[in-house]
């Protein structure tokens, strides 16, 4: 009876006790909108924690569509991806070589060294969280697979 009477005072009682807090339930929904200009065209990103933009730890989440592909690339920090949603797939090299291609399923996570040359795609819509030191930057290891370098080309002068 002694060991009864605590577990029966704490149901009747449980509506009294304030409630524990759920980040997931307080946490503000994040806010997302198109990638970089870094990136190819069809990501969208939004902004976790800090700000890729400055000299500190940051954290952003993008959603790529089924079968979006980021060609060979680096970045001068380390970054740390986790899979949340979807297929990651991934690699590591100067060419994109889709046998080369290894999967990430949501919960995988994995770290790249600073100016390690990799490349990835999706399959499915996939959402990817990527930590890093920022400035964020990302240099394409072919000039011309830069989405920054696209636009209307000048015609030649004769």
């Amino acid at each position: 009876m002694r060991t009864l009477l605590p577990a029966v005072l704490l149901i009747a009682f449980a509506p009294a006790l304030p409630a524990q807090d759920n980040p997931a339930a307080t946490a503000p929904a994040l806010q997302w909108g198109p990638a970089p200009p870094a990136f190819p065209a069809g990501a969208k990103m939004a902004v976790v924690h800090g700000d890729p933009g400055k000299a500190e730890q940051f954290t952003v989440q993008l959603s790529l569509p089924d079968g979006y592909r980021i060609p060979p690339h680096f970045h001068p920090t380390a970054e740390s991806v986790e899979v949340k949603s979807g297929t990651f797939l991934f690699a590591m090299g100067d060419t994109f070589d889709a046998g080369q291609l290894q999967t990430m399923s949501p919960g995988g996570k994995g770290s790249i060294p600073a100016n390690m040359h990799h490349f990835a795609q999706a399959r499915g819509v996939t959402v990817v969280e990527v930590s890093a030191m920022g400035p964020f930057a990302m240099t394409y290891v072919n000039p011309a697979d830069d989405p920054r370098q696209a636009g209307p080309k000048t015609p030649e002068r004769p």
